[in-house]
């Protein structure tokens, strides 16, 4: 059983977060949800642990 690491993991949040920025920049709305979307399903089979991603999922759809 995998466990979702919640912590901190980036090595670079900022680099990260500028390049998930810019893919989204000139795009209309439903160009980036798919594009999300499509990052979602990449990233979810580089996991391939369906008890992390259900877990994943789970903790995503929470309420604040």
């Amino acid at each position: 059983m995998a466990t979702l690491i919640t912590e901190p993991n980036f090595t670079d949040p900022d680099a990260f977060y500028a390049a998930l920025t810019d893919i989204h920049r000139d795009l209309e709305p439903e160009e980036s949800e798919r594009v999300n979307a499509r990052l979602i399903l990449l990233l979810a089979n580089h996991i391939g642990d369906q008890e992390a991603l259900l877990e994943a999922m789970r903790i995503a759809a929470e309420k604040e």
